[in-house]
């Protein structure tokens, strides 16, 4: 009777970016596309019905909301550059007043003092490398910088209850971050000499002298430390076995610790009270939790999704264990029922490490038989139970799709994740190689029948998979992908530069390794054909990086398309885009079968 749901079905559910609540929790605030490009939108509580709040369509990097209630504070950018700038807008909406400006660089991580007559902020208008951090007063309009980077990118996380002292994390690279807190003149570091590297991830002040934290000092997982800032002392407060966290936030009026952490693919919520030291874990409405807040009252608001759910808002009542949904967004014209939860496999690669991966079954009754392998992108980033609109469009026309989490993927312990630093071609590559061998030797795929796709790092391997390994695959797609090691690490923004050398590797000293690694060294070997997808103003991986490979690619008579997206950076962010590439996709894909 209906037509077979379209992409524009499936990439119509919308995201939400960051949300914010009003101190009396009458508004939420949240970013989101639900019209098709990003805006703030609100919603008065307990009604659940949005408005919009601005118009200008832009991607939202942060959100801050004065506790008196007089003005909102966010930050945005401009078609994808990532260079957002500070603006203030009434609850009720409107224009946005710029309030912090600098065009070509970033203002990030924006900090409101209780009293909102103070903003604190990270900002690399004064140092592009290792960036500074102000505070500018709302009322006078003076500002003065309060941390001074060095060594690595250095970002603000907090201020004390009394603003006498600072949290800020130093960032050498996704495996070394190290905290510290500056009193007065005085730095002091969270956690203790150590050789080995270590992170601090996230950390918040429970008063002017306790810091909690999330750090893996000394150990593989992450987990719960303190820091008594009057005795100046570390000390470990919860560790789970091989689960690490990711996030956390305190509830001053019950004295709550509230956590997140990450156990194989999907998240779990904990509370911890800091009084009696007790331990619990939490029911939690959704798989993976992007975002956590509590208010003053001691109420939980979280966004997240899980493979069959996209983005939504809950809230749980202080004392109470059920959730409530405020947002109902879901695929139109699809049943929940209708969408694919993957099966979790587990494999050895050719080393005898274990990787875990996700498979997504196509339904047998539309299946076209093929198998989409996904590497994903980061590379220190994993492919968990959330909800992905373009696998499951995929899915309901027929592709299968096999996404692993190769060495280097977060969520398996520190020294995993270390795998991919300076190796970004071999062992990963392998990893996925070995992936397929898994398929083909359990009938899950057929050696005929598989097709390559991936953005950022993902576009990068699956260029370097291609170049090295094309007998795997009919077609490829590469999204946004480094082709050229050497350029990329020339290219990208400088306070990423300081963390390359180990991140990637040194131009210089690594030379052979970077020839080997690179794309672009296999470019003989690239005879599938090929969809290259860029967006124009992309300061990760800039349009060059995919125009030196397309440009030779058809020099060499290959089959290869381009498209190029001018108002777009590293990824999408306006819906109508998103629909035109991932309707791209299919087609070419669809030329193959």
């Amino acid at each position: 009777m209906y037509k077979k749901p379209d992409v524009e079905q499936f990439l119509r559910a919308y995201t939400i970016q960051d949300f914010v609540v009003s101190n009396d929790e009458r508004q939420l605030v949240f970013s989101t596309n639900i019209s098709g490009n990003y805006n703030l939108w609100g919603m008065d509580l307990p009604s659940q019905f949005p408005y919009p709040l601005t118009f200008n369509d832009q991607s939202c990097q942060g959100l801050c909301y004065d506790k008196a209630g007089r003005f909102i504070i966010t930050a945005f950018d401009r078609d994808g550059d990532e260079n957002s700038q500070l603006y203030m807008i009434p609850p009720e909406g409107g224009q946005l007043q710029p309030i912090r400006i600098a065009e070509g660089f970033q203002h990030v991580v924006p900090i409101l003092s209780d009293d909102g007559k103070r903003l604190y902020y990270t900002s690399n208008k004064e140092d592009p490398t290792f960036l500074k951090s102000y505070c500018y007063h709302i009322d006078t309009k003076e500002e003065e910088i309060i941390i001074d980077g060095d060594g690595g990118a250095t970002y603000l996380y907090d201020i004390s209850p009394s603003e006498d002292s600072f949290l800020f994390i130093k960032y050498f690279s996704t495996t070394h971050m190290l905290a510290y807190v500056k009193v007065d003149n005085e730095v002091i570091p969270l956690t203790p000499e150590l050789d080995e590297q270590h992170t601090v991830t996230n950390g918040v002040y429970a008063s002017d002298s306790d810091i909690y934290f999330i750090t893996n000092f000394g150990a593989d997982f992450s987990y719960i430390a303190k820091f008594d800032l009057a005795e100046k002392e570390f000390s470990k407060v919860v560790s789970l076995p091989s689960e690490g966290f990711k996030m956390i936030k305190f509830d001053e009026k019950h004295h709550l610790l509230y956590f997140v952490s990450e156990r194989g693919v999907e998240d779990h919520l904990y509370s911890y009270d800091i009084i009696t030291a007790k331990l619990t874990e939490l029911e939690c409405p959704i798989g993976n939790i992007n975002k956590l807040e509590v208010t003053a009252q001691g109420n939980v608001y979280l966004v997240g999704t899980s493979a069959t759910k996209p983005s939504n808002m809950f809230r749980k009542h202080a004392n109470k264990h059920r959730w409530e949904q405020l947002t109902n967004n879901r695929v139109m014209g699809v049943h929940e029922d209708e969408l694919i939860d993957p099966a979790v496999l587990s494999y050895q690669s050719f080393d005898g490490l274990d990787i875990e991966a996700l498979y997504f079954k196509a339904n047998p009754v539309t299946s076209n038989g093929h198998v989409i392998l996904w590497p994903h992108g980061g590379p220190q980033h994993a492919e968990r139970k959330e909800f992905n609109d373009v696998f499951q469009y995929l899915l309901n026309e027929g592709y299968s799709i096999f996404a692993p989490n190769f060495r280097g993927s977060t969520g398996y312990g520190l020294a995993f994740t270390k795998m991919v630093e300076g190796d970004w071609g071999h062992g990963p590559r392998l990893d996925n190689i070995e992936g397929l061998e898994f398929l083909f030797k359990n009938g899950l795929a057929a050696r005929d029948k598989v097709l390559l796709m991936g953005g950022s790092y993902g576009g990068y391997m699956s260029l370097l998979l291609h170049g090295r390994h094309p007998q795997y695959f009919k077609a490829v797609v590469d999204i946004c992908g480094p082709s050229d090691l050497f350029s990329f690490v020339e290219s990208v923004p400088e306070h990423w530069k300081p963390m390359l050398t180990q991140w990637v590797g040194h131009p210089e000293k690594d030379k052979e390794k970077l020839i080997e690694f690179s794309p672009i060294t296999y470019l003989e070997n690239m005879s599938k054909p090929m969809l290259v997808i860029q967006g124009a103003n992309d300061p990760r991986v800039v349009k060059e990086e995919s125009d030196k490979i397309v440009a030779v690619l058809k020099e060499k008579g290959r089959e290869v398309e381009y498209l190029v997206l001018e108002d777009e950076g590293h990824g999408f962010s306006k819906k109508e885009n998103e629909v035109k590439v991932y309707r791209a996709i299919c087609e070419f894909f669809n030329k193959y079968l």
